[in-house]
Order: structure tokens, then C-alpha cells, then sequence
């Protein structure tokens, strides 16, 4: 087996710069008026958007040895995503997954709404204790020890994997995109979802969706959230194996009401996955070091990084710009990061163009373990995590670390340390000061 830790710069697309400017202006508009439903409803606000805590804020390829952000070549984008969106919008499976969906849940189940986008901090209902038990694990061989960062494919071979990250802090009840899923299932896209085990927790429904669904690919991202190049100890352990269980726990449930087949792992070489829980696992932040590697490792985990950023979480960035970052910057093997947690600011909007315009680049869109198991895919891998260049999320290090004192009086007043939760275990009573989130940290 064969890994490489260097990329190729890919040069983009001619087919996108081959219209005329007034036939691109033309297309530009017409892509521009077309409904998006409710796509277009923000759910984060204040300082919350400029805050990368669930990724990073930069749209495009890695670093500047590769393919920079585009300049904005979103008109051409624009006007291929429309010449060819009629005719790439479905695939024979459809009928299938939609079947499959079907014996379980409504059309209108399965919609999202507008309200479910929202995120909600510091309330009560937001903490989750860590669930009981200890997940089945299968240690991961040697060569398969390391992060993912791409997958290099056999020449030829067009395919491109999305990624979502459903990722959820412990002060806060994160969102739910269902204008994301809704689009991915309306154009029969395959995704992969890469799940915080709280946001499970506290989405259990959209979770049960979600994994039942044959379009997707559900991974681990941590129980909280939690940088773990930082954790240590039992924190570590948990933010790996807890999110193991929660799903665990909805898979059992899903089998137990017949809307899911019994055994829906994957299988990767040497690699085999227990039954009935991910084998994926994206480190939050994208940050890990040595110590936390080997512990996801030793779960039996892959760790799957991305080469190519939409950098939805910025607030600033226009639909057209993402989408142009994203179809210009792939490239065979690439792996997308975007958030379908509401801290993608435009993320449906920039899909509705992206998507049909990977396709008329030939781009087959499918999961990162269609990825994987392509005959003659090599995985590109390497020992260190990283955004767009070795280092680069380090910095999260100070914010996680200022992070900690929200979350310690989150604790101390809804969680674990509460009076209310303190009484329920049987471990004295301590009166603690109101909860008071520090100033300056993003949050209120």
C-alpha cells in the first residue's frame, strides 16, 4: 500500500471560462433569481459567525503551494451550475433511497424547517451526561494510523466527497441545516455527516434520519467538541467513546423499528468496522497531536481531515464566492469540509450551484467510504492535522483554552456541577455564583 503526504496543484476547469461574457452575465442572473426555498434563512447571530469554532474560516484549497482561493469566478460558475442543472439532478438511485426513507418517515418528517437551523446557548436542556458503557473496539492497523487528508484516485476516476459537520459545544443546543439535507436528497447526492455524539443526543430524530439514510455516511466528531490536542486522560477517552454510544444507541433503535438494515459498515482493506457504529471520526477543530491520533486509532476510528475548505462559518462570504472556491478547488479525491449545524452562513445557497456544477465537471459526488473502497485509491495521509498548511490549527489551542472557563460555569450551573444534577448523584450541595459567561470569548 502506498501513501504520499504531497498534493499536485490542480488547475481548474476550462469548460467554466468557455461562454461569453454576455452569455455568462445572462446565466449569472437568471441563477441568481432562482427560488431557494427558505434556504436563505440565517440561524446564527451576534459575534457567533466569526467565531471558527467548528472549522475554519478560509474558503478554498490547502496551502499556497496548491490552489489559492479563486478569484471570484462565481458568474462562470453560476452559468454552468444553470446549463447543466436540468439534466444532473438525479440519479437512477434515487428511487431507492427515497424507498428506503419512506418506511419510516413522512415527506414532511424528513423536511426541515426554518426554527431547527437555530442555535441555542446556555440553556438547561443543553447539557447531556456522558452516556454509560464502553463501545466495541477493533485497534487500527499500523498503516492505517495517521489522518486523511485526500484520497489520490486512478486516472480517470472523477469522484469528489462532501463533508458536513454537525458539531455541538456543551453551553448550547447547536442547529440542524435541513435545507442542506433536503437539497443533498432532492439532487440524490451523496455526503458524508460527521457528528458531535451531544448533538445526537440532543437531535435524536434528525440523527435516526440521518443514519438510516443510504445517501449518507454518518462519522464521529467528538462528544462537546473539545480541542483534542489539548485533552487528556479520561477527556479524551470520552470525547472519542461517547460519541460511539450515542449513535450506537439510535442504530439499535433503528434496527429495532425496521427502518435500517442490521449491518451497514463499511469495509476498507484491512480495515473492519464493528457493526452498528462509525468507523470515521474527524478531530474538532481539525486540530490533534501525536497522543490523540493514537487514541483515535486505538478506537478503531479513521481520522479524516479535508484538502479543501468552503469556509461557510464566515458570515461574509456570498453564496457565488463559496461555490466558486469549492468547484474550482476540487479535484479528483478531494475531501470538502462544510457545516450543516447552523454555522454554514450560506452553505444550501452555494450547493444549489456547486453541485450541479461539479457534475458538469464530471465529478461523480459520493462518501468519503465510496472514497476509500474506489479500486486503486490510495489514501493521502500524514501524522499531523491541519487546515491549509502544517500548524495552521494550532491557534485554536488559546480559543479552546478560553472556551474552558464558559464551559466550567455552564457546568457548574446546568451540568454536572449543578445543585440539581449534584442532589440526583448524591454528592453535597455547594451554592455557586449566577452563571456569568466571560466577556470577549464570542458568546454571550
Amino acid at each position: 500500500m502506498h501513501f504520499t503526504g504531497t498534493i499536485t496543484p490542480f488547475a481548474g476547469d476550462a469548460r467554466a471560462r468557455r461562454h461569453s461574457p454576455a452569455r455568462l452575465a445572462t446565466s449569472a442572473k437568471s441563477a441568481a433569481a432562482t427560488p431557494l426555498n427558505w434556504a436563505s434563512v440565517g440561524g446564527v447571530e451576534g459575534r457567533d459567525a466569526l467565531m471558527p469554532v467548528c472549522g475554519p474560516t478560509r474558503a478554498g484549497a490547502e496551502d499556497k503551494t496548491t490552489l489559492r482561493t479563486p478569484k471570484v469566478r462565481a458568474r462562470g460558475v453560476l452559468a454552468m451550475a444553470v446549463l447543466v442543472s436540468v439534466s444532473v439532478q438525479a440519479e437512477p438511485q434515487k428511487s431507492r433511497a427515497q424507498e428506503a426513507l419512506s418506511q419510516c418517515w413522512t415527506p414532511e418528517a424528513l423536511s426541515g424547517t426554518p426554527k431547527e437551523k437555530r442555535i441555542e446557548k446556555n440553556v438547561e436542556r443543553a447539557y447531556k451526561g456522558l452516556p454509560a458503557g464502553q463501545p466495541r473496539t477493533t485497534r487500527l492497523p499500523e498503516q492505517w494510523r495517521g489522518v486523511i487528508r485526500r484520497v489520490d484516485l486512478p486516472p480517470g476516476v472523477m469522484k469528489v466527497a462532501l463533508t458536513f459537520d454537525l458539531c455541538e459545544q456543551p453551553h448550547e443546543i447547536a442547529g440542524y441545516d435541513g435545507a442542506i439535507v433536503d437539497l443533498l436528497r432532492e439532487t440524490h447526492t451523496r455526503a458524508t455527516f460527521f457528528a458531535g455524539g451531544k448533538w445526537i443526543a440532543n437531535h435524536d430524530e434528525r440523527a435516526r434520519q440521518l443514519i438510516a439514510d443510504p445517501l449518507f455516511d454518518v462519522g464521529n466528531h467528538g462528544w462537546e467538541h473539545r480541542n483534542l490536542r489539548l485533552a487528556r486522560g479520561q477527556r479524551l477517552l470520552d470525547e472519542i467513546n461517547a460519541p460511539q454510544l450515542a449513535y450506537g444507541k439510535v442504530y439499535a433503535g433503528l434496527v429495532r423499528d425496521q427502518c435500517v438494515a442490521p449491518d451497514r459498515s463499511e469495509r476498507v482493506r484491512e480495515i473492519s468496522p464493528q457493526p452498528g457504529l462509525p468507523w470515521l471520526f474527524r478531530f474538532p477543530f481539525g486540530a490533534c497531536d501525536a497522543q490523540s491520533l493514537r487514541a483515535v486509532a486505538d478506537a478503531g476510528l479513521l481520522a479524516i481531515q479535508w484538502d479543501l475548505s468552503s469556509g461557510d462559518p464566515m458570515r461574509h462570504l456570498s453564496a457565488a464566492h463559496m461555490a466558486s472556491a469549492v468547484v474550482h478547488g476540487a479535484r479528483p479525491g478531494s475531501i470538502v469540509l462544510f457545516h450543516a449545524n447552523g454555522r454554514g452562513w450560506q452553505t444550501a445557497q452555494a450547493l444549489r450551484v456547486a453541485i450541479p456544477a461539479l457534475r458538469a465537471r464530471g465529478f461523480e459526488l459520493v462518501t468519503v467510504s465510496d472514497l476509500l473502497n474506489t479500486e486503486g485509491a490510495r489514501p493521502v495521509m500524514n501524522q499531523i492535522c491541519y487546515d491549509a498548511r502544517p500548524g495552521d490549527t494550532n491557534r485554536y489551542d488559546n480559543i479552546a483554552k478560553r472556551l474552558e472557563a464558559t464551559y466550567d460555569a455552564f457546568d457548574v450551573t446546568f451540568g454536572s456541577r449543578s445543585p440539581k444534577n449534584k442532589a440526583k448523584a448524591g454528592e453535597p450541595v455547594v451554592v455557586s455564583p449566577p452563571f456569568r459567561i466571560e466577556e470577549g470569548l464570542g458568546y454571550k
